[in-house]
């Protein structure tokens, strides 16, 4: 059992203090690719920046690209410069860039693999990582067993009782239930799963942690958090930019795969999950295994899930291709572009309350929200024609971009007659508080340094996800051909149907 490093300095009772991870390095596989140079290594620099990682702390990037440390340096310096949340300063760049190493190879490459241990090694003795070291995997999933099984045969992979090794794994993790599980074994065959860490850059944002906090921090909300009081719950991620450039990752894997299984299913757990008994890993844990196996997809799918495809047309002033016309997906692709879910909560709580997941590209904006929507008040005293502008009450958490939470109701309209409209009462990170909310992917990442698992689904959590998937996507690769929808829209009209057939409709957020 490896140890986890505490600083001797912080009193753990005292919540104010920053957690600063202990002598580790990190080694990213995939490092020349977006996500590598437009977050992760952004994400360590702000870290540094922050005084959150030790002094020695070193970085190795593998790819097949022939470099030379100085070269990784730079491009690491440019990322940096260029998508960094905090200031450059010269000082943080030189003490970091000092543990900054590059190894050339491809993955099926033993040579490679030994150089790379080599180099952990040697940084291991000059910059004094305590032999602690994190695996990041920025790669297709296709690549997962070829490169664990490299960590395991160059003896990188293991560590002695004084240090760790830990694995991270990024999104999409298996197409299927079978191919998760498949990979778990994989992984597992070789990292402990304590030691692996599945990324969901969505649980690292600070509104989605702040959901946990309103839910059981507060009183007033949890007497009407259940299906006595709740109509639906509508959870969306949209975006309002296509897929030129992703048909390498995206063709053949679609919405539901890339964003439902993973992303707003671990949204609606945290939605719905029963209070734990604490906020320790295994006890959060619990609470969202326990809803995700109460949680199924409503049929009949023909009337409770729709699936589109962007199609070409006129965007924000822009004329922008559709799906079928961007490079590198095949003319006759059945690949959706958007996704709608009717699923439900088999359990006290939430019988009978619909959860409505939807997410798309090419939407009317960028926006990702948990809508709560309230049941209308039994009886109205009042004549219809005063309450006719009034909607249903609603709680909305906003995760993305406009971090905060709305409060939706009704209240009298100045004047002389009774009229009642909807109101809302905002509340804003960017307003309350002067701290700027540190990016995802530095909260992820500092907790894989400490071996805080809390933000991670384990394998469990994954299987059960694609469980609860995988009736739909079958379904859907029986019926045909996505719907086409018109850029700037909000999806395509059997979307809406979904909601009409219950006298419900979508948010426009």
């Amino acid at each position: 059992m490896s140890k986890r490093w505490t600083n001797p300095l912080r009193d753990p009772r005292d919540k104010r203090l920053p957690r600063i991870a202990g002598p580790s390095g990190m080694v990213i596989f995939g490092v020349t690719g977006d996500l590598s140079r437009k977050k992760l290594m952004p994400a360590i620099y702000d870290l540094a920046n922050r005084g959150l990682l030790p002094a020695g702390f070193s970085l190795v990037g593998f790819a097949r690209r022939d470099w030379a440390d100085q070269d990784f340096g730079e491009l690491v310096h440019d990322a940096v410069a260029e998508h960094a949340r905090t200031p450059f300063r010269e000082s943080v760049w030189n003490r970091l860039a000092e543990g900054i190493r590059f190894v050339q190879g491809s993955f099926d490459d033993d040579d490679a693999f030994d150089r790379l241990a080599a180099t952990v090694r040697q940084l291991d003795e000059e910059r004094g990582t305590g032999g602690n070291t994190a695996f990041y995997l920025s790669i297709p999933p296709g690549a997962f067993p070829v490169v664990t099984k490299q960590l395991a045969r160059s003896g990188l992979a293991g560590a002695d009782e004084e240090s760790w090794r830990r694995v991270v794994i990024e999104k999409p993790f298996g197409h299927d239930l079978s191919s998760a599980r498949e990979l778990n074994g994989i992984v597992n065959h070789v990292f402990p799963e304590e030691s692996v860490f599945r990324i969901d850059h969505y649980l690292g944002k600070e509104t989605v942690q702040n959901l946990l906090a309103m839910r059981f921090a507060n009183q007033m909300f949890e007497p009407i958090w259940n299906a006595n009081y709740v109509d639906h719950v509508q959870i969306t991620m949209a975006e309002d930019i296509g897929l030129g450039g992703r048909a390498g990752y995206y063709d053949g894997i679609g919405a539901a795969r890339d964003v439902i299984q993973n992303h707003l299913l671990q949204l609606l757990a945290l939605t719905a999950m029963e209070e734990p008994t604490s906020f320790d890993p295994k006890a959060l844990r619990a609470e969202k295994v326990k809803v995700l196996e109460a949680t199924k997809a409503v049929g009949p799918f023909a009337e409770t899930t729709a699936r589109g495809q962007y199609g070409g047309g006129w965007q924000g002033g822009k004329k922008v291709p559709g799906l079928l016309q961007e490079e590198g997906f095949a003319r006759d692709s059945t690949t959706e572009t958007y996704a709608a879910v009717t699923l439900e909560v088999q359990n006290r709580r939430w019988a009978g309350v619909p959860f409505h997941v939807r997410t798309g590209k090419r939407l009317g904006r960028r926006v990702t929200e948990i809508a709560v929507m309230f049941k209308r008040a039994p009886h109205l005293p009042f004549d219809s024609t005063a309450t006719e502008e009034l909607g249903q009450n609603a709680l909305v958490i906003r995760v993305q971009p406009d971090e905060g939470v709305t409060m939706r109701f009704g209240s009298k309209v100045p004047g002389t007659t009774m009229e009642v409209r909807d109101v809302t009462m905002d509340f804003g990170y960017g307003h309350a508080f002067t701290e700027s909310s540190p990016e995802a992917y530095e909260r992820l990442i500092l907790d894989v340094l400490l071996g805080e698992p809390s933000l991670f689904p384990v394998n469990e959590e994954v299987e059960l996800s694609w469980r609860i998937l995988d009736p739909v996507l079958q379904y859907w690769a029986r019926s045909g051909s996505p719907e086409a929808y018109q850029p700037g829209s909000w999806g395509p009209e059997s979307a809406d149907a979904i909601m009409a057939r219950e006298g419900r409709h979508w948010r426009r957020p």
